[in-house]
């Protein structure tokens, strides 16, 4: 049951104090409760899921994107690893133009009757409890931030392995990450850590969802419905605190023949494997800066129009799943070295993280500036960077630490 409400509820608030949230450029959407776990096998199987979400029908007296029922997910990198869709019992969204609206899911009686729905002020009042909650005790005073292979390491034996492997000819491009981990002497809040993410990273896909949390600036597809739209980023350079600095840094990416050769290879990717699903797609002629508090991109924009019918966002996830940008190119062969050389298990970072409705719609980011909970007081993070045949070894480990910069600044602020 979908109804809209005229409320100053805060759905980034009470998302961060719940723990299932995405919001991304003025569309939030925050879960309460958890009515429901849906399998996801994967790379097939998505059928199902999308089935049974679909399955689920009332009434929406809202009938925009992300309103009736809706499920959030985290899905592992690893593209045949299964996953799973979280439905909430309870679901307050807000839209780009500022309207806000409340899903409640209630069970269908057995005697055939029609539910009856909870009314909509006494939703309105459990969500405010759960967004007022604050988590009791002191912030983290000692923190410890460990990396689990030594950098250089790292740098010599993955990278350098990598880049002689695509100097043989074995592929032409590989992502590797590194791993860090930050533990403390009490929990972490991860509604403070959200707050600090959305005021430094506010253009940034946010979310946190079953632990998984991040200010992923790079979105893989979204799925509004004909429309189909996707921001792959490849090529990064750090940003510096002298304003001229920066802008040359910014020029010298643009002209950066390896960064660029890095984002064309994602691009072209991307298009050939979005074309089948759509009437029409197409992409910016050429990258542009995309500039966050830390790095310097290279991003484009890619849009279209999908056939009738139009493709469920999980298709569309499943087909683009890992875009050379996280895993590298020739995908198989590319896949093949990360578990060779990478010494460690992504588990979600650079997976497909989102949300879907009903109706197929949905927006999934390239789960990167992540990080999960592994306990209350320790975080797991990785950063990756795509190594080509004129990679420079440094400047690939230098390039990781610039994009830790986005999660540690927000985890470990005093």
């Amino acid at each position: 049951m979908t109804v809209r409400i005229d409320h100053d509820l805060d759905p980034f608030t009470l998302g961060a104090r719940s723990g299932l949230l995405w919001a991304r450029h003025g569309r939030i959407l925050a879960g309460v409760g958890e009515y429901a776990r849906i399998p996801l096998g994967r790379p097939q199987g998505f059928e199902a899921a999308i089935a049974t979400l679909a399955g689920l029908r009332g009434r929406d007296e809202v009938g925009r994107p992300g309103s009736g029922p809706v499920a959030f997910a985290a899905l592992p990198f690893d593209p045949d690893a299964p996953g799973e869709l979280i439905v909430p019992r309870l679901v307050v969204g807000a839209g780009t133009s500022g309207h806000r609206w409340i899903t409640e899911i209630v069970e269908m009686p057995d005697d055939g009757r029609e539910p009856v729905s909870t009314p909509t002020d006494q939703l309105v009042a459990q969500a405010t409890v759960v967004g007022a909650h604050r988590r009791s005790g002191p912030q983290p005073t000692r923190l410890v931030l460990e990396s689990t292979l030594p950098p250089e390491y790292w740098r010599d034996e993955i990278v350098g392995h990598a880049r002689h492997a695509i100097r043989d000819g074995r592929l032409d491009k590989a992502v590797l990450a590194r791993e860090l981990t930050v533990s403390a002497d009490t929990a972490f809040d991860p509604a403070v850590i959200m707050a600090r993410l959305a005021r430094t990273f506010p253009q940034a896909n946010l979310f946190l969802i079953d632990g998984f949390f991040a200010a992923s600036p790079e979105t893989l597809v979204a799925r509004l419905d004909d429309m189909v739209r996707a921001h792959p980023l490849a090529g990064t350079l750090p940003r510096s605190n002298d304003p001229d600095q920066d802008r040359r840094l910014a020029a010298e990416l643009v002209a950066s023949t390896k960064n660029q050769w890095e984002h064309r290879i994602v691009i072209d990717w991307l298009l050939d494997n979005l074309l089948p699903f759509c009437s029409y797609v197409d992409a910016e002629p050429e990258p542009s800066i995309v500039s966050l508090a830390n790095v310097h991109h290279l991003g484009t924009k890619v849009e279209g129009r999908l056939s009738s019918p139009p493709a469920s966002v999980l298709e569309l996830v499943a087909a683009l799943h890992p875009t050379p940008a996280v895993g590298g190119d020739p995908q198989k062969d590319a896949l093949s070295l990360i578990a060779e050389l990478e010494q460690a298990d992504r588990g979600r970072y650079a997976g497909p993280t989102g949300w879907v409705d009903a109706h197929g719609n949905g927006e999934f980011a390239v789960s990167v500036r992540s990080a999960q909970f592994e306990a209350a007081d320790r975080v797991r993070l990785f950063a990756g960077v795509g190594v080509v045949a004129d990679s420079d070894l440094e400047a690939e480990l230098e390039e990781t630490r610039a994009k830790f910069q986005a999660i540690l600044g927000a985890v470990i602020r005093p």
